[in-house]
């Protein structure tokens, strides 16, 4: 299994940014970012997969947060600038060794970071 280590939440006022970073013992072939709110589903952010260099955003995230790594250090970043309160969540970075394309939904995943808050207030 793959160990994730998250960092980088806190809070923030509405229009600043944050990068969450993830500490990886590996960066695998799927890899992505997601987040839960209270009384919320978890859901995809931005979504990873080696074989296309090309992350997938969720919509309400599009030309605010990126995504980008560091091979050597096994790092995975999630760039997350324009914040809104509707962004305030607990993310998680979550890891899949294998895959033959981009993984949507959490039962697809089989390692997690234990989460970093992020909070905008308004």
């Amino acid at each position: 299994q793959v160990q994730l280590v998250e960092s980088g939440g806190g809070s923030v006022q509405a229009g600043g940014s944050l990068r969450l970073s993830c500490a990886a013992s590996e960066l695998t072939e799927c890899m992505a970012w997601f987040r839960q709110a209270p009384g919320n589903e978890r859901e995809a952010v931005a979504l990873v997969y080696a074989g296309t260099a090309d992350p997938h955003y969720r919509d309400s995230a599009k030309g605010r947060f990126s995504v980008s790594q560091d091979n050597a250090k096994n790092m995975l970043y999630l760039q997350m600038n324009n914040l809104k309160p509707d962004d305030s969540a607990m993310y998680y970075c979550a890891a899949r060794r294998y895959c033959t394309g981009y993984v949507l939904l959490p039962s697809g995943y089989k390692s997690w970071g234990q989460g970093t808050q992020v909070t905008v207030a308004s």
